[in-house]
């Protein structure tokens, strides 16, 4: 399949970040010719210049306001931080083309994706519930997705003509968001565990206790490589995890569970993040220490 099979003459980001220049790099000119992107940061003088480069970079034509992002784009990538979601879907809906496909890309929870498929359905464009269910890099484009919603069948085949991995979940809004909602109460649980044993252990001077007993208990888990990978994701992408997690929270209490450990989870990443830390090498206990030295 092509692109020109499904119409996909035009192709806009709403923001461009770190994923919507995975995708793009990943299409490697192989996508449409006409990419836009419309990110605040580009209109903020602090942040300016390097949106700029980074369009440039990418081959993707800036987009002054939203209207001039949505024009005629036959389908819209929103991948902005969890908290922004929402607001990006409600301020974009004026603008969208009439059948438009709005690829919600964010880690929401499902209630949050549901108000912004409101806003979109209700504009005329064809809202669907996408998760990103891995790190976008090494793998760009390539990287799996879960989508669900009313629109997934024809999503699937707009994203295979892209060769993207998408896999259907559901055809209603919710189920792509909730596998990935709660797959981060552990996989970003562990990270929050991960700094409160071992920033505790180095703060109290038994670490290599600790991390001895660990290995005895769990020899498959390699604790210090697995705790200088967990910390260095909440060293550097601490604060969109934090919101994210928001989000994982609001998902486990609209289950009526609560939601606490994933509010605590959100708690660590954004305190680790507020620290505006370097990792550094590759060590567990050199990343600790520059965590602690901070806090």
């Amino acid at each position: 399949m092509t692109t020109s099979e499904f119409h996909l003459q035009s192709i806009a980001f709403v923001g461009f970040g770190e994923a919507a220049t995975a995708f793009v790099s990943g299409w490697n000119g192989n996508g449409p010719r006409d990419l836009r992107a419309y990110d605040i940061k580009a209109n903020d003088g602090a942040t300016r210049t390097e949106m700029l480069t980074r369009y440039a970079a990418h081959g993707v034509a800036r987009a002054e306001t939203m209207a001039d992002a949505l024009a005629g784009a036959d389908a819209v990538f929103c991948v902005v931080t969890a908290d922004q979601a929402l607001a990006a879907a409600e301020a974009a809906a004026p603008f969208i083309a009439e059948g438009a496909l709005w690829f919600d890309c964010n880690s929401c929870s499902p209630g949050t994706k549901r108000l912004a498929a409101k806003a979109i359905e209700a504009a005329g464009g064809r809202y669907v519930d996408v998760a990103v269910m891995a790190p976008v890099n090494p793998k760009k484009h390539h990287v799996p997705l879960l989508i669900s919603g009313p629109h997934a069948a024809v999503a699937e085949a707009t994203l295979q003509a892209l060769d993207m991995k998408p896999r259907c979940v559901g055809d209603e809004i919710g189920p792509a968001s909730s596998i990935k909602m709660l797959r981060s109460v552990m996989v970003k649980g562990m990270e929050a565990l991960v700094a409160e044993c071992f920033l505790s252990a180095r703060r109290a001077g038994v670490e290599e206790e600790v991390i001895g007993s660990l290995e005895a208990s769990d020899p498959d888990i390699k604790w210090r490589s697995r705790g200088a990978y967990n910390l260095e994701r909440m060293m550097v992408h601490g604060a969109r995890r934090a919101a994210e997690m928001e989000e994982v929270a609001r998902t486990v209490n609209e289950l009526g569970l609560g939601g606490d450990m994933a509010a605590a989870t959100a708690r660590w990443e954004a305190r680790i993040a507020a620290l505006e830390a370097d990792p550094g090498d590759d060590d567990l206990l050199a990343r600790a220490d520059t965590i602690l030295s901070r806090l």
